[in-house]
């Protein structure tokens, strides 16, 4: 945060003069049935000096649209200093019009309304282009103003302008496209002056005036300065004493631009006075690259991408190498990584495939979850490679190496970070012919996804699961040494409640291993219908290889499982222990998985979504607190909870699970699951419990409650991509409708939909000792307890 340095009062009496009233200037009457059209630019209103002029410019080289703006006249480039319906470039055959009825009309060639000012009922006399540069509706009576530009700035304001009460500044979306941009320059409702991103309103420039601050004020002499409600100068923004010229000599315009940086620029009235051409007289902030939100998130730049500052003082964002940004369009946006993602289930892979490129004087600020004290620059290299969830690591000059997660956050390039960012890439073969990637998974990985999400149709996806070997290697301590031969089908295993299956049975109910469902690292998921008397139809998921563990403790892990009983978790039915053959049966889900219909359209109405929310929320109580052993699941996501020919939810995929001793609340293990998913005690080296799980079915909640994934690139607002940062943004703004979109059902319930909202928050609480148990989770989306407030999970400043 900046604070800008506080005047001698002895200019307050020089620089504060009364502003003149904008009607008792020279001005040129505009008059009722006046038209001006797209046909010819040439045509306009002019101020009388023609220092300035209203009408229609076009807008880019190629382009056939054109934005009503007013402009410096008499200058070359025309620079343009307010314009109407930014956000919507008007087509040829447009027309400006001051009506009969006294308003200012602005329509489309089909006369189609697009903008207008003024009231039929307040007597407009005529309309003026004033040589301040504001535009003026006034009434016949006393020449009074009815509506004035000065009243609706776009990005600029001119001597003479104030910004008051909830008037902003809103930047151009980048140096060519003049629609609504990023950010905003405004008094907030506390008083005080701030720069801040239009997405968060989390300022990154500010001024603090404890409740008194009013307005800024941009008088005739050229000083800028921000104004009390009792007319003393609190603070002066800019001025024009460096300048050396007075303003009669000078034109003066104060923007904020593209890049979010706010600018007092001037220009010579003459060619005498050098040449006219716009120079810089004061801008702020000094160093937009050195600013850090309040949450998390970028300023300057985008996601993954790293901030400098030019010879020109200007910040540049640029995507470090491997990356590539996501909108070609968007210079200062999110960068996006143009390389397969590392699969965390499947880390030995991949190690290979990645290598580390050093950036110097470059860090992100945030996203650390990791950090290790004296050790080796090639010990961190080696660690973040050897680290799925770790996409850069910064080696400090004290010998410490913080591990960043995805995405990096607020990079900048500075001479000041002595430091080294060790970036992870892929190496160039894994890179070729990688050209697009519209999530954070790699086009592999969102393969892979896709697969999970058809294995066995609501089966146990991972092959390398340690459910898998449970099974296996009880049945190997039970049957070895045994004829496999002897099997006999149907035949119940002492103890557990599932059945053996011989090989040549299964063959022959998936037609020879031909109707397949879905394939994964590990193993193929087929179809099959049982040779039983009701033509079972099941999931009959064949290992590709088979991985030995020890034999102790494995049996009563897999009587537990075997055991395991209820309406809302997939049912194991059997197993195939055969020679080299290795086969696990479930039940089949023939609707597919919630993945399936959430991100497709979102197939599942309001209170669909709302009824899997408590049935996963009723298996998780029962793995936690019912079962006869306390199971984490550890991959709670919506591959993971499959749906029933009713859309009853069940939990799926224990690959990774882990069990928990009768007097066991914790344990320590090595990071599991899905990144967007994964709790953030995983990467602090803390103890594991229940509570991960907890985090997990949060983020999905969210996710069912919004209608798409926890993170998106292709939105509309960057604020939107991580959905766990946006959804409770909104509810501290109180926006809840930008949440629940074109959903009529949602917004009707809007009651309900806030409560679920709520839940989610509390699950996803940083601390685990602050999220609820899965049995007041259920509790509270069943409405049987109430929902209490919760503390926003991300009011925490970033790491630096």
């Amino acid at each position: 945060m900046a604070s800008a340095v506080v005047p001698h009062l002895f200019l307050l009496a020089t620089f504060l003069p009364l502003l003149p009233s904008t009607i008792a200037q020279s001005y040129k009457n505009v008059s009722w049935g006046s038209i001006l059209t797209t046909s010819d630019v040439t045509i306009f209103w002019p101020s009388p000096s023609e220092e300035f002029a209203f009408g229609f410019q076009k807008i880019g080289n190629g382009s056939s649209g054109f934005l009503l703006a007013i402009w410096f006249n008499k200058l070359k480039e025309k620079t343009i200093v307010w314009s109407a319906s930014r956000d919507k470039i008007v087509p040829d055959g447009s027309k400006i019009e001051l009506s009969m009825d006294g308003r200012l009309v602005l329509t489309d060639p089909n006369g189609q309304e697009i903008w207008a000012r003024g009231m039929a009922s307040a007597g407009t006399a005529y309309g003026a282009m004033l040589d301040t540069g504001n535009f003026v509706l006034a009434t016949s009576s006393n020449s009074v103003t009815q509506w004035q530009s000065f009243d609706e700035p776009t990005d600029t304001i001119l001597p003479g302008q104030v910004l008051k009460g909830r008037t902003r500044l809103v930047s151009s979306f980048s140096d060519t496209n003049v629609s609504s941009g990023k950010f905003e320059l405004g008094v907030k409702d506390d008083g005080d002056l701030g720069l801040y991103p239009v997405a968060t309103r989390d300022e990154y420039w500010l001024i603090e005036t404890a409740g008194s601050g009013y307005q800024v004020v941009f008088n005739q002499s050229g000083f800028i300065f921000f104004q009390a409600k009792n007319g003393t100068m609190l603070n002066l923004l800019s001025s024009s004493i460096e300048a050396n010229s007075t303003t009669s000599q000078l034109y003066h315009r104060a923007i904020l631009e593209y890049d979010g940086v706010f600018r007092h620029y001037v220009c010579p009235k003459s060619s005498s006075g050098g040449p006219m051409a716009w120079s810089t007289l004061n801008y702020f902030p000094v160093n937009i690259c050195l600013s850090l939100p309040r949450y998390r998130g970028g300023v300057a730049c985008g996601f993954n991408s790293v901030c400098s500052i030019g010879t020109d003082r200007r910040p540049r964002c640029d995507c470090p190498v491997g990356y590539i940004l996501n909108d070609p369009n968007d210079k200062i946006g999110n960068c996006r990584p143009n390389f397969p993602e590392q699969v965390c289930n499947n880390e030995s892979r991949d190690v290979e495939a990645f290598t580390i490129h050093e950036l110097l004087n470059t860090n992100w600020f945030g996203g650390d979850y990791e950090s290790y004290q004296d050790v080796t620059k090639d010990w961190c290299k080696q660690n973040c490679l050897s680290d799925c969830f770790c996409v850069a690591a910064v080696y400090g000059t004290d010998n410490t190496c913080w591990k960043k997660r995805y995405p990096l956050l607020n990079g900048r390039e500075h001479p000041a970070d002595l430091g080294k960012a060790l970036l992870k890439i892929g190496r160039d073969n894994s890179t070729a012919g990688s050209t697009t990637m519209t999530t954070p998974q790699s086009q592999t990985g969102e393969k892979r996804e896709n697969q999970s999400s058809l294995i066995i149709s609501g089966s146990v996806l991972l092959g390398s699961s340690v459910f898998i070997l449970m099974v296996l290697a009880f049945l190997y301590v039970n049957f070895k040494g045994e004829n496999t031969k002897k099997l006999v089908p149907y035949q119940a295993v002492p103890g557990v409640n599932i059945r053996s299956f011989s090989y040549n049975e299964l063959e022959e109910a998936t037609n020879g291993f031909k109707d397949e469902l879905g394939a994964g690292a590990f193993s193929t998921v087929y179809k099959a219908v049982l040779n039983d008397e009701n033509g079972k139809i099941v999931a009959v998921k064949k290992l590709h290889k088979m991985v030995t563990e020890g034999e102790q403790g494995f049996r009563a892990e897999v009587n537990s499982f075997s055991r395991t009983n209820h309406k809302n978790l997939v049912q194991l039915l059997g197993f195939c222990n055969e020679g080299q053959h290795r086969l696990l049966i479930y039940e089949h889900m023939e609707t597919g998985s919630v993945a399936d219909l959430l991100f497709k359209d979102c197939r599942l109405s309001w209170s669909q979504r709302v009824k899997v929310a408590i049935d996963t929320a009723k298996g998780l109580f029962y793995l936690h607190e019912e079962c006869s052993i306390q199971i984490i699941h550890c991959d709670i996501k919506p591959q993971n909870v499959l749906l029933d020919e009713n859309l009853t939810a069940k939990i799926a995929d224990f690959g990774i699970a882990k069990l928990l001793g009768k007097d066991q609340t914790r344990t320590t293990t090595k990071i599991r699951g899905t990144r967007g998913y994964v709790a953030p005690e995983w990467f602090r080296n803390m103890p594991i419990t229940v509570k991960v799980d907890v985090y997990s079915f949060g983020i999905l909640l969210l996710e069912l409650i919004c209608c798409r994934k926890s993170y998106e690139q292709d939105v509309a607002n960057e604020n939107e991509m991580i959905l766990a940062e946006w959804t409770c943004d909104c509810y501290r703004r109180k926006e809840l409708h930008l949440l629940a979109g074109n959903d009529e059902e949602a917004k009707e319930d809007i009651m309900r939909f806030e409560k679920l909202l709520m839940v989610a928050i509390w699950c996803i609480q940083e601390s685990p000792s602050l999220r609820p148990s899965m049995k007041n989770v259920m509790l509270m989306l069943e409405g049987s307890v109430e929902v209490s407030i919760p503390p926003d999970p991300f009011s925490f400043i970033c790491s630096v």
